[in-house]
């Protein structure tokens, strides 16, 4: 285990002397070439701060205003039949959006039912199962301006039910082994 220790501290500046060293022999002006990124990558977030802000505040309104669990008792009757969580049904809404939300919810969800209950383990391995799909989509598409997104939304869609699924099976599987 220490030798995993050493190694993970040990491999960022191994890759930062290899890449600057490579850059040396190759006779690059590495640090203007550090600096033409560094530039970039600003450019990048100014370019993308609008949507983050516009994201965060659309997650800060869904929660506070109540509206998540309005549609929690809303759905949850109809989810009593199929076996799922009417609790985990806010944490998979925020989670397209906002996974650090997602994690309020989850810390708010594991006060309530603790953290080795049922709901606690499905809502832990859902929110490492699926991804911030709105979130991902504006900021990848946005940051390459890909107007036309074809099929992304539908595709990222099916595969978060498949993980939301999926971490309902795993954790019944946790819960009878």
């Amino acid at each position: 285990m220490k030798v995993i220790l050493y190694l993970s501290e040990a491999i960022i500046p191994f890759l930062v002397l290899y890449i600057v060293g490579t850059g040396l022999s190759r006779r690059q002006q590495v640090y203007e070439d550090f600096l033409d990124g560094a530039k970039s990558g600003v450019r990048t977030v100014i370019e993308i701060m609008p949507t983050l802000i516009g994201l965060m505040v659309a997650v800060g309104i869904l929660r506070a205003s109540g509206f998540l669990d309005f549609v929690s008792g809303l759905l949850g009757k109809a989810m009593e039949y199929t076996g799922f969580p009417a609790e985990l049904l806010p944490i998979a809404i925020v989670k397209m959006f906002s996974s650090s939300a997602a994690t309020g919810l989850l810390l708010d969800l594991y006060k309530t039912h603790g953290t080795d209950s049922y709901v606690g383990i499905a809502a832990s391995i859902m929110l490492s199962s699926t991804e911030t799909i709105f979130y991902t989509m504006s900021i990848y598409f946005m940051s390459v301006k890909v107007k036309k997104t074809r099929y992304t939304l539908a595709g990222a869609l099916v595969a978060t039910v498949a993980g939301i699924l999926a971490s309902l099976f795993l954790t019944g599987l946790c819960a009878s082994g």
